[in-house]
């Protein structure tokens, strides 16, 4: 049998309305930015990925720009003539070339295990090992930043059984504005679903310290990141007094940072990201730390649109627990898509198809209306 190799490999920059604004700590989405990645094998095969960041530059290292950019001019370059089947191989070579880049590594990698997939016949879970579970529990973030707004979305949710997980970004206002805004949401909720918040690291220490208090004190089952990534002896002393879970996120840019929060006793419950471990199979690697060392896992987003997110789905179904669930909602937050069958949402649940590859097929008009010229 002829291998195949990788013949061409196109980005596009695509720009997507939001259903409403999202308010982060750092910064309001008022839309989403998808890179679009297209990799062409000499059999025929097309392999789609994506890499999409939150708030470009205000959240991480690459923005959609920087990732096309370095995509076109670096990374891609070094992939073409290389087996199009040994995913191994390709990404040994991009780590060899590029440090960092995990968003842009991510979309490579993703486009390169829908391609194998497809010709399979499998789908990508099985590429990683075998599913365990067919759907994901799917968390969604109220971010209007307005309570009694936030109230009525919640409870539109829970009515249309779409999601019983909510989580609040928090961190932009007074530390005590805050804690209003969190403890009335779950006063209104009740045991009806989980209420967790993420400050992205908008607190110093002695915020954090009574803040935590209050939170775990008053029903939130969760505190994601809330202090600096760069303040591991802070984010140990929380660890060990919070009332309830700390969840590290920005905490974890790559692989080696979950070994070193394991040490370190730094977290007790670990946000899986592909775009951040740099792709589908390296979050494997952070989850298998994480499982080792008794950490709990959550499989986070970087609110991507349909591709990312059953790229991410696909891993996710393959792993033994995921304590927490995930936040694989973003296809939820467009009013737009460039798919032709979005992913079902239904009961809670992201379902995740048995198609082969990721089991989704560009819709080429759409494509072609929203890319950026």
């Amino acid at each position: 049998m002829t291998h195949a190799v990788i013949e061409r490999i196109e980005t596009l920059i695509v720009d997507l309305p939001t259903i409403r604004p999202h308010k982060l700590a750092m910064h309001t989405m008022q839309s989403q930015t998808l890179v679009i990645i297209r990799v062409r094998c000499s059999d025929g095969v097309e392999g789609i990925g994506e890499s999409t960041t939150i708030g470009g530059l205000a959240y991480g290292y690459e923005s959609p720009e920087s990732i096309k950019q370095n995509i076109d001019t670096h990374l891609a370059p070094a992939l073409i003539g290389l087996d199009a089947g040994n995913i191994n191989a390709a990404m040994l070579k991009l780590d060899k070339i590029a440090k960092g880049n995990t968003f842009a590594k991510s979309g490579l990698e993703t486009a390169l295990l829908d391609a194998h997939g497809k010709r399979l016949g499998l789908p990508v879970s099985e590429l990683l090992g075998g599913r365990v579970r067919d759907s994901l529990e799917v968390a969604w973030t109220l971010a209007s930043g307005d309570t009694a707004r936030d109230i009525a979305e919640a409870e539109q949710m829970l009515e249309l059984r779409r999601h019983r997980i909510f989580k609040l970004k928090i961190g932009a206002n007074p530390v005590d504005t805050d804690l209003a805004h969190v403890i009335a949401i779950k006063k209104a909720l009740g045991n009806r679903a989980s209420v967790r918040v993420d400050v992205n690291q908008y607190w110093n220490v002695s915020q954090a310290v009574r803040a935590c208090r209050v939170l775990g004190d008053n029903g939130i089952d969760l505190i994601e990141q809330p202090i600096s990534r760069n303040n591991r002896a802070g984010q140990v002393h929380l660890n060990q007094i919070s009332t309830a879970p700390l969840m590290a996120d920005e905490s974890i840019e790559c692989v080696e940072d979950a070994l070193n929060l394991v040490i370190d006793g730094a977290a007790s419950v670990f946000a899986l990201k592909i775009a951040k471990n740099g792709g589908p199979r390296a979050v494997l690697r952070t989850a298998q730390i994480a499982e080792a060392a008794g950490i709990a896992l959550y499989g986070g987003t970087m609110l991507e649109g349909s591709v990312g997110t059953l790229a991410s789905a696909h891993a996710f179904i393959t792993l033994n627990e995921l304590t927490w669930g995930t936040e694989l909602f973003g296809p939820l937050l467009l009013t737009e898509e460039i798919v032709t069958e979005p992913p079902v949402y239904r009961d809670f649940h992201l379902h995740v198809p048995r198609t082969p590859g990721l089991g989704l097929t560009l819709d080429e008009a759409r494509l072609a209306h929203f890319v950026r010229r």
